[in-house]
Order: structure tokens, then sequence, then C-alpha cells
């Protein structure tokens, strides 16, 4: 028998957006279901953001045992190269996706939001079957929130399965291939590229577009090059690929010059970007309107459907957790009766790559040229970056301000450990800080966050270090 189930607020999809927005819902004390078809916590904690970064800091410990076994570093030396066990990588990287998803559950039973596990499916803007393991359960809701997050997209001539993966596929590996090449020199090919490349993979990477990391100005991605230089990775910028070769063994692309390319491949890895999750779950049973592939809301995150909301990657880009979740808690306060929009200054950006990016806020490609001022800060320069052995490959730290007001416009900074900054840098733009906000704040020395302070005084013209 068909189960039915009245609340007050579903919400579909068990991600950061959706999680989030469950959570407060239920501390905000309304009746809140949340149904997911695979684990808590989506994409970024299951097979995203968390296990990427858990294989990238496992590759970055094993470089540095390998350097260290090459040559002394620091007074340290190691007599045995090191080896690397793939599958207890792997392995160890599931202990923290089990030990973060048990969190979630937990923080869910605290505020009271019943979970159901299955599939879901709308009749209708507000009623949705969902297939549980138990049998099917119908929910009829007031309030509903979408939150189905996004998949990778597929090319047509590279569709996954057998050598070609996804990013989700390589982060299941139990054994590391031998040579990789990675199609999609975005953020998501890059940090893989990278963290195999240090566990020894060979590594091609091919873009269509005319640099690495397309997103971010030239300045910024050049001491990520430069790394991929150093480290023999084969870099293909402006080059198509055209599909595997005859016996699947390896890529075939071509240059904008013509010039044909056939790298070999273990295993392909496609980043070429992700798409909305909008099929298989009724999205046309709701009537909502749509802003292309996305899900269009106005800025409380309303859908063209009543008490209908839609959070994360369905409604565009920025595709991050962080905003997901953001749209998530301000959703379930407006369902809760408080007064919401989101009306954000920025939303920082991170490159787990080697060295990492920041960006938050406008950039140089968006800044007004002569209407701005811009500071420069140097990580050579920096002592804290220095003792960490993080000083030497071209970092730096950038302010961007408005030359009338001094108004904080952008921040952006490449190097080792810079994803720390990026709250600062955030909370700088959002609280609207002018340059002599930043040049009056007492930094702790010593630290990253010197720099910053250094490319302010920079941009004010009487920087101290440099």
């Amino acid at each position: 028998m068909t189960q039915t189930i009245k609340s007050k607020v579903l919400v579909v999809g068990g991600g950061p957006g959706g999680y989030v927005a469950a959570i407060r819902c239920g501390q905000l004390g309304l009746d809140t279901v949340l149904v997911e078809a695979d684990r808590l916590g989506g994409t970024c904690l299951i097979r995203g953001c968390i296990p990427s970064k858990a294989v990238i800091h496992a590759a970055g410990q094993f470089e540095a045992m390998a350097r260290a076994a090459q040559a002394p570093r620091f007074g340290i030396t190691l007599d045995t190269a090191p080896r690397v066990d793939f599958a207890a990588t792997t392995q160890w990287k599931e202990t923290i996706v089990d030990r973060l998803n048990g969190g979630v559950r937990a923080l869910l039973a605290r505020a009271k939001v019943r979970v159901l596990s299955g599939w879901g499916t709308f009749s209708d803007a507000k009623t949705c079957k969902v297939a549980t393991a138990a049998g099917e359960i119908v929910i009829v809701a007031e309030h509903v929130i979408l939150a189905t997050g996004s998949t990778p997209v597929e090319l047509p001539f590279l569709k996954f399965g057998g050598r070609v993966i996804s990013s989700t596929d390589l982060l299941s590996l139990q054994a590391l291939p031998k040579r990789l090449v990675v199609v999609g020199a975005g953020y998501i090919g890059l940090e893989l590229g990278i963290a195999l490349r240090k566990l020894g993979v060979e590594v091609s990477i091919v873009e269509a577009q005319s640099q690495i990391l397309p997103l971010y100005d030239a300045k910024l991605v050049e001491p990520v090059r430069r790394w991929l230089d150093r480290h023999a990775v084969a870099v293909y910028v402006g080059a198509k690929v055209l599909g595997l070769n005859s016996p699947g063994d390896a890529v075939e692309a071509e240059t904008q010059q013509g010039d044909k390319l056939t790298l070999p491949a273990d295993r392909v890895l496609v980043t070429v970007g992700r798409q909305p999750l909008t099929h298989g779950w009724g999205l046309e049973a709701m009537a909502v309107a749509m802003d292309g592939c996305f899900v269009k809301i106005d800025d409380r995150c309303a859908t063209s459907t009543s008490n209908v909301w839609a959070i994360g990657d369905l409604v565009g880009e920025p595709m991050l957790a962080h905003k997901a979740s953001a749209q998530g808690e301000m959703v379930a306060e407006i369902i809760a009766g408080k007064r919401r929009r989101f009306d954000v200054r920025a939303i920082p950006a991170i490159c787990f790559t080697e060295p990492e990016i920041v960006s938050v806020g406008q950039d140089l490609n968006a800044a007004g040229g002569d209407a701005t001022i811009v500071g420069v800060f140097p990580l050579q320069a920096n002592g804290r970056a220095l003792s960490m052995d993080a000083g030497d490959d071209g970092g730096f730290v950038r302010v961007i301000a408005r030359k009338s007001d001094h108004l904080v416009l952008g921040i952006q900074a490449v190097g080792q450990h810079v994803s720390e900054l990026s709250g600062e840098f955030a909370t700088a733009i959002e609280m609207g800080a002018v340059l002599e906000d930043i040049a009056g704040t007492i930094h702790a020395h010593p630290s990253l966050g010197e720099a910053f302070h250094e490319a302010v005084l920079k941009s004010l013209g009487h920087a101290i270090h440099i």
C-alpha cells in the first residue's frame, strides 16, 4: 500500500544546498522531509570536492617524499623512494567521505528532518512519489525546494565507459593508470591531472581554448602553467579532440594549425563542464520557467511556480557548493517568514591546482582600466611563504580597487596554501571595505595574510617590504 506524507517543506536533493536547506528548516521548526536517491552529501561530499582534495593531499605527500628520496631537502633524506598503493589511497579517501556522510545524517536527525532514501518523481508541483526500498511513498508538500545538482557533461564522441571516465570514476580507481589524457583544462581537469602527475602518472592535457583555466586572466594562471612545464605535463591548447583511435588506446586531436595529435592513454578523463540535473524526476510536470538549461529564479530563489524554490547548480553559474549552501539557508528562512534575498557582492572561487588560485570579485578582465588601481605583492617577499617553501613559484596576491573612492572590487591570489585566504578576501568585499580599512588592520606575523595587507599598501603607494 502506498503511504502518503504531508509536510510543510519537501527538499529534493541531499547535497550541500539541499541538506543545508533541510537542516535550517528543521532549526526553524518547519516540518521537513528530505529525499535523496544516493548518499547524503551530494556530489561535493561523495564524489567531488572532498574526495578530490583528499587525493590531492595524498599526492602532495607522495611528491614531497619522492623529492626527498632523490636529493636532501630541508636536511631530510629518504634512502628509499616511496611507493603508492592507490587502492589504499582510495580506501583512505572513503573513510573521510563516510565520516562526513555520517555527520550530515546526524545533523539532519538533530534538526528533526525526516530523510527518505529513494528516487523522487513529481506528478505535479507539490506532489512527489518516492521509490524507496520499502515501497512507494507519496509526499504532498506546501513548499518544495529543488536541489538536484548537476552531472558531468559527456561528449558524443567520447562517451563515458571503458577507458573514458569522468571525475567520479577517477576518484574510484583502484590502480593508477600509466598514461592519462585529460580533455578540458578547467579547474576539475587540472586539479586531478596535477594530482596524478605527482603520483607518477604520465599526463597530457587537451584544451580547445587558447589557455588553461580560460576563466582566469593569464597572469594568474602563469604559475600553474610553469608548474606543468617543469613537471613534463604535455599541454595542448587550441586543440580539438576528435575521439579515440580505432584500437581505442589513444586520443586523437587536431591543433588549430591542422596538425594531428595521437596521445596514448590508458584512461581518458573528460572534464569539459557540468550540466544541471533536470531530467528523470518530473521537472516537466512542475510548470516552472526555464532560463536555457537552468531553472529560472528570482533574487529569492523562487521559481515561476508558487512556493517552489530552486537552488545550487540547478539554477546556474557559479556551480559551487558554498553558493548552494547559502541559497539553501536563505530559502529556509524565507519559508519561515523572514525577509531575505540573495544579494551577494562576491562568491569566492578556488582552484586547488599547483599552486592554488583564489579569485573573489572582479578580476583584471572585468576591472575598469583607468578607473581602478591595482596592487600586487609577490609571495617571494613574504616570510611565512618562504618558511613553507612556497615563495619561489611565482605566486602573488593582487587587489583591485575603484580609484575614485578606494572601494575594494576584487582580490586574487596564486600560490601554495592561498585557498585559506579566501575567507578574508570575501569578507573584505562583502563588507564594502576600502583600501584604508585593510591597510589599517594589523595582520599577524608571520602569515600569508600579510601579503594581502602589503598588496593593499602597494596600491596606496607605500608598500613596506617591496
